[in-house]
């Protein structure tokens, strides 16, 4: 989902939150950084960053899967182990991932008054596509939502609202869903040093986006407040690397609160259990490929699994390559196997579940965004989109 909600690679498409200056009907004022004299140097620098982006994300797929794996476990003890999977277990793991795909849409059709499960599922898919093949992708993906809700009569202003919202949602999930793992684990007694200190990280952080959204919601003097608090931050971080102040974050922090009181009050439950109905979905095609490869309830409980799987979806934040492709490959292997798993069913499941939940949605999406470009019948004229009493007049 991002996904604009779950999804990261192995999910739907993340939403990297940022305050959208088009949450209102005006962008919000930054300074403009200088201007330079040379344009050959402006261009160089557009395509350095992507370049090295990608760079860095090959040789970390490439020290992965060509030196990692082959040095944790053989690559025939791997195949071995997959090809073992009957026909039934294959079956049940292909409409596990179907039904993973299905819940993308669910979210962010929440968060959209007015939206279709087609459209939302359309939308998402695409998204996650360009998310787990590009690097940078998240932000392709975002603007390729922007483009299809337009085409959809959707206004930026509510496009902006359904991808703050799926996302908040999303990251709280992300994390809470180590600090219920480690809960879980205490009860079996089982647990670790860093398994503590990145629990207690997540629940700190998840209650102060809790608190700092409470009270966003409550007044419009505490969202200004929240807005100059958060813009002299990111003020003080942009100024070591010679970037200009930001302004009028404040006023998106408002605007941000006028567009989203009524939908988060009225849904607020409806979009949790729909992102933990998601999340939960991604889960559990991770599980049954463990128990279909071989790797027993003994061997890895799916308490052990769950705290696993939540700590290595909190690698997907660090966009180092798309999707986090390579990095959550490591961590889940390393992590399940540190658990009690046979190295070579570990990654044999592993691999499994990242073919069905990573891989799988690219050639989905693809599908999905030609759909889009051909489909003629869902386009509607700017502004056109069917409106509810849960969007503002202005939006």
């Amino acid at each position: 989902m991002t996904t604009p909600t779950p999804a990261s690679g192995s999910g739907p498409a993340d939403t990297n939150l940022k305050l959208q200056g088009d949450i209102g009907d005006a962008a919000v004022p930054v300074a403009p950084a200088p201007e330079d004299d040379s344009t050959s140097a402006r261009s160089s620098r557009r395509w350095l960053r992507p370049a090295l982006s990608g760079l860095v994300s090959v040789a970390i797929v490439v020290v992965v899967f060509w030196y990692f794996i082959p040095q944790y476990t053989s690559v025939s003890d791997i195949w071995s182990s997959i090809q073992a999977m009957t026909w039934l277990e294959l079956t049940t793991l292909v409409l596990a991932a179907i039904w993973n795909l299905a819940t993308y849409g669910w979210v962010v059709m929440t968060t959209t008054p007015g939206l279709t499960y087609p459209q939302a599922e359309v939308s998402t898919q695409a998204s996650t596509a360009v998310a787990n093949t590009v690097p940078g992708g998240g932000a392709i993906g975002m603007a390729l939502i922007y483009s299809m809700f337009g085409s959809w009569g959707f206004s930026r202003s509510r496009t902006s609202v359904s991808l703050v919202v799926s996302g908040v949602w999303n990251n709280f999930v992300k994390l809470g869903m180590p600090v219920v793992a480690l809960a879980l684990l205490v009860l079996q007694g089982k647990t670790g040093g860093a398994r503590v200190v990145t629990a207690t990280i997540g629940m700190a952080a998840l209650i102060a986006a809790i608190v700092l959204l409470t009270l966003l919601l409550k007044s419009e003097s505490a969202a200004r407040q929240i807005g100059l608090g958060a813009a002299r931050v990111a003020t003080a971080l942009r100024k070591p690397f010679g970037k200009a102040p930001v302004h009028g974050w404040d006023l998106a922090t408002v605007k941000f609160r006028q567009r989203t009181q009524l939908l988060i009050r009225a849904r607020w439950i409806y979009i949790t259990a729909v992102t933990l109905v998601s999340h939960l979905s991604l889960f559990f095609v991770l599980l049954l490929a463990l128990r279909h490869i071989g790797v027993s309830e003994k061997e890895v409980s799916w308490v052990e699994a769950l705290a696993v799987f939540a700590f290595a979806r909190l690698l997907t934040a660090i966009p180092l390559t798309p999707g986090g492709v390579g990095l959550v490959d490591v961590a889940l292997i390393a992590g399940l196997a540190n658990a009690g798993g046979a190295r070579a069913e570990v990654a044999a499941a592993v691999l499994v579940y990242r073919a069905l939940t990573y891989v799988l949605p690219i050639p989905v999406g693809l599908a999905c965004y030609l759909f889009w470009k051909r489909n003629h019948s869902w386009r509607r004229a700017p502004g056109a989109a069917p409106r509810t009493d849960l969007v503002p007049e202005s939006a």
